[in-house]
């Protein structure tokens, strides 16, 4: 079996479902359920003996180490991670904890575990690390993509907790030549997306009849990856990747915010126009840049095609359809989580940025 860390989030549940969808091997899937974590997610598993749920904080070194005796997993699988720059910005402290914290708890936990196992099991067990294309830090308008081995410059508090969990794997496999597997993946899409990041956000605001907004003058780039895609290819790095090594995984769709959200404009237009037969870009609003913006990510994912034959399925445009299409199906499961915290933090996020720009 596999041990997954927060399964119960948008990439991690999306890894979950994916993964028993496509196999028997059980899954344990940890996760400490907060804001972003939802077993809703997972109501399609009730009743699945393949898939046990702990409710447990990576930071307990002490349960961790208890699960994985408990259990025995082959392969450990860890996206838990508060991920949200935007709340990094307003609280560091806990991505802190998360990220570099946590990270460090479960790898000690992983690392005496794996010390003990018999020779086969040790070779062929697994760490892997979920990241993001963030450490790398912003790219200029016309700079190369990041590689494995662009030199890490985050700029959030978020991507440098990120930056030291990764080299914290990466110290456990030099150290004490622990078999970890490292992704760094550009912007996710997709089903059970939380309603704080740019295109679920976008969606659900669309909907609702609320303002879409954008920061700044909206040409911030981002390579944008549909979920499935990413799963697949954490799937494949599982399999096959080599012990030590760094992939970086893409959707070879780079494009501006204000590009994204006029598509999606378009498609919600078409697919549930508004009652007033206007383009829901009625709604489009600036305001005022995040502190630290970052202006361009991308990624050049070659390595893992050339050594893993790894690329994605989806084009940005058949990804985002489906993105919205699911989202249109799901209201429910749209309504239960925006709960009364989720829009206190969307009001202290994007209220006191009002006003700063003309409505579009």
């Amino acid at each position: 079996m596999i041990i997954v860390t927060g399964g119960a989030g948008f990439i991690g549940s999306n890894f979950v479902l994916d993964w028993l969808a496509g196999g028997d091997e059980p899954v344990v899937n940890v996760d400490k359920l907060t804001y972003a974590g939802n077993l809703g997610n997972l109501a399609s598993l009730e009743g699945d003996a393949r898939h046990l749920f702990v409710h447990a904080d990576i930071c307990d070194n002490a349960e961790m180490a208890a699960l994985l005796a408990r259990h025995q997993p082959r392969a450990i699988v860890h996206f838990a991670a508060e991920s949200h720059v935007d709340r990094s910005i307003h609280g560091p402290a806990e991505f802190i904890r998360t990220n570099v914290n946590g990270t460090f708890s479960l790898l000690e936990a992983a690392r005496h575990y794996w010390s003990a196992l018999g020779a086969q099991e040790k070779t062929a067990f697994r760490f892997l690390h979920v990241s993001t294309d963030e450490v790398y830090g912003s790219l200029g308008p016309t700079d190369p993509p990041f590689t494995e081995t662009t030199a890490y410059a985050p700029n959030s508090p978020y991507s440098a907790s990120k930056a030291g969990s990764d080299h914290l794997v990466r110290a456990y496999h030099h150290t004490y030549g622990m078999p970890t597997l490292t992704t760094n993946c550009s912007n996710n899409y997709g089903p059970y997306h939380f309603p704080e990041k740019l295109i679920p956000l976008i969606i659900t605001n669309a909907l609702s009849g609320k303002d879409l907004p954008i920061y700044g003058d909206g040409q911030q780039v981002r390579d944008w990856l549909y979920v499935g895609d990413h799963c697949a290819a954490i799937r494949r790095v599982l399999e096959a990747g080599r012990t030590g090594e760094v992939y970086n995984i893409g959707g070879w769709n780079e494009k501006a915010n204000l590009d994204v959200v006029h598509t999606l404009c378009e498609l919600l237009d078409t697919l549930s126009p508004r009652a007033d037969g206007k383009s829901y870009r009625e709604q489009i609003t600036y305001v005022t840049d995040r502190p630290g913006h970052d202006r361009r990510y991308a990624i050049d994912a070659r390595k893992i095609e050339r050594e893993l034959g790894w690329k994605p399925a989806e084009t940005f445009e058949t990804g985002l359809r489906k993105t919205v299409q699911w989202y249109l199906s799901h209201q429910e499961w749209v309504a239960n989580v925006q709960s009364g915290a989720y829009l206190k933090w969307v009001e202290t996020n994007y209220g006191q940025r009002a006003g700063a720009g003309a409505s579009a």
